[in-house]
This record gives structure tokens, sequence and C-alpha cells, in this order.
């Protein structure tokens, strides 16, 4: 958003990030690229905050467009919580003394993640602690007779922000909701999980991926998976009344072989006829290869004359953090294909990747 008088009384001078634990270092490098006059000011496993220029004035719905940035907002300070009781208490009073608690429309508490995605199995969530926290701090709002906080915001409200940074270290902060991003949940995590039919968590992966991009996607259409093996992703797209053709040299579950809608067919992508794609509305890759493969295979089908594919969802493997540099370039490419309407993410449930949305009509996207 464009830089104007603040929406709330106070001016903080510090912004907090969350993000994957381990990607701090790329988003580090991402907010010196994107927003120079930041200046970095403290970090944990996932959770920084930067000092705001002091002649910068922000408003309060201001986000900057960031690959790693799974939630952000203006940090109003840290407070101590030896009990739970203690720490809702200092929290209020923070609140309160920064554009009065009873301004806010929802109220967001999240754990920062103490791993990296896919470590001994972890998956970012609303922690148990997170979970206690936030009973604690509505217990005392409401016997305080302060009005009721959703856990969910709807676009445009102002959601005030509790990060358990530490056992007993909370950091207070606030942002305004948007439509279209994932802060309307806390931490930027959406309350996703797998069902038991599920065949792999590629599963709940496309499912986060369907609803952050937005894409118009139509039970009827047609998708093309690159990389569909085991066939989780495959297996959410059917459930969403999709026809798939997964494209993948390895075995796919007879649970979504089985499947009337689905065909497979057992290639490389490189490898599939141009004529196959023709009737395809939407291509899907997530191959275990570096992203200028996973690019030149698309590139090839999609820039075909015989192809018109509306839309794309890609996962993009970073085989190491530097390459996140290069993701600029990255998302250059796909727009000369003549997508128009380009975005990526580090999904909550990306591991070392990061998805990438693209429509060659912005006005399409819902």
């Amino acid at each position: 958003m464009s830089d104007s008088t603040p929406g709330v009384p106070a001016r903080p001078g510090f912004l907090f990030v969350t993000c994957q634990n381990g990607a701090e270092r790329a988003l580090k490098a991402e907010v010196a690229r994107l927003q120079p006059d930041f200046r970095f000011a403290f970090s944990r496993g996932g959770f920084l905050t930067f000092k705001i220029a002091p002649d910068r004035r922000l408003a309060d719905d201001f986000k900057f467009d960031s690959v790693f940035a799974r939630a952000q907002g203006f940090s109003l300070g840290s407070v101590q919580a030896p009990s739970l009781e203690e720490g809702a208490a200092a929290f209020w009073q923070a609140a309160g003394e920064h554009g009065g608690a009873k301004d806010f429309d929802a109220l967001h508490v999240w754990q920062r993640d103490l791993a990296a995605v896919g470590y001994r199995g972890f998956e970012p969530h609303v922690t148990p602690a997170a979970l206690a926290a936030q009973d604690a701090l509505l217990r005392q709002r409401q016997d305080a007779g302060g009005q009721a906080l959703s856990r969910v915001a709807e676009p445009g409200q102002l959601v005030l922000d509790c990060v358990l940074v530490e056992p007993h270290e909370w950091w207070v902060g606030f942002h305004r909701a948007a439509a279209d991003d994932d802060s309307c949940f806390p931490g930027g995590i959406r309350d996703l999980s797998m069902p038991e039919h599920a065949v792999s968590r590629a599963y709940v992966k496309m499912e986060e991926a369907l609803r952050w991009s937005g894409l118009p996607i139509q039970s009827g259409e047609t998708c093309a998976e690159i990389g569909c093996s085991p066939g989780g992703a495959s297996q959410c797209l059917l459930d969403h009344g999709l026809a798939v053709m997964g494209i993948d040299p390895a075995q796919v579950d007879q649970r979504v072989t089985a499947h009337p809608k689905f065909r497979h067919l057992r290639m490389r992508g490189a490898e599939v006829r141009r004529r196959e794609f023709r009737g395809v509305d939407w291509l899907a890759a997530d191959m275990n290869v570096a992203p200028r493969y996973t690019l030149d295979t698309v590139e090839a089908i999609v820039t075909h004359a015989s192809v018109r594919v509306r839309g794309l969802l890609l996962t993009l493997k970073l085989l190491d953090w530097n390459m996140a540099e290069e993701i600029p370039a990255y998302l250059e490419r796909v727009r000369g294909w003549g997508y128009s309407h380009v975005r990526a993410r580090q999904l909550a449930h990306n591991r070392r990747e990061f998805c990438v949305a693209a429509l060659r009509r912005k006005r399409a996207v819902r």
C-alpha cells in the first residue's frame, strides 16, 4: 500500500514479520531489496522486526509484497508472561496504550514456528500454547466488559496481534486484514487438515495453494499436473471437480488412478506431446528439480501455439536459500509467457520452496 497517515492514533516505529523457521536470511534480503530504509532490529527463528525510518508515515494497511513474509504488521513491543493471567494483563495494558484495545475487531494469537516445516513432521499450526494464551486474553477482556473479538478477521478489519516468540515473551502488534492474502487468519496460517483419504501431504499443499491464489478454477475444467506422484495434489484437484491429467514417470497411488476423471501419463513433462495439452485449462507443477528446469518444462508447453492454458500453480524448489535471490527473475520469466497476473508466496505448508500463481487475465481472479 502507499504511505499515508496511519489509521490508529499511535505511530509505531517497528514492523514485525513472521516467516518459516529457516527463511530469515531470505526474508531479510527481500526486505533490503523492497524496503531499503527499513533497518533490521530483532529476530528469533521465524520472527523478525524492522525499524521504520522516523520520517516515514505508513497506513495501517501497509504491507510490502513479500514472498517469505507469512504475517506482518506493526509492532507495539513485547510483554513478559510468567503466567497466562499475568501475560494477558500485560498484553491488554500495552494494547490500551496504543490506540485503545476497543478499536480492534479481531484478535490473532499464534506461536512462531519452533522448527522448519517437515522437521520431525512439524507443520505450522495454531499451537496449544497459543490457544491457551488466546483463552486467557479473551477471558480477561470479557471480565472487563470488552466487546467480543473474532479469531478469523474479515477483510478491512483491524486486528490485534499476539505472537508467542518465547514461552514467557509475547509480542504485541496489529495489522489491517486484506482480502487478497492470508492476513485474515492468525499468523497467516489457514486452518487446514489433511483428510483421511489423502494419499500424501501434497493434498494440503494444493488445497492451500488453491485458496491463497484465488484462481477462478471451476468444476468440470481440466488440469494437468506435472510431477504428480504419489497423487495427493491430483486427489485434491479431483475433489474440487476437475478432470486431471497426471504426468510422472513414477507410480501413482491406485486410489487416485481408479478415479474416473484421472488419467496418468507415465513419463516426464518434457516428453509429453503438445497435443495432449489441447483443452487443458490449468497447469500445476511440483517437481524435485531446480526452478530453471521446472520453468523450462512449463515454458515449452504453455508457449506452444496449440496450447492455451489459462493459469498456473507452480511449486519451485529452493535447493539452497541463496536461490531466493533469483525469484524476481523467475517471476518476470513467467510474465513473459503472457501471464499478466503473477504472484508468489512461501505458503505455510511449503517446505524450502514457494508457490507461484499465474493468470492470463487479472480480472478473472476470484
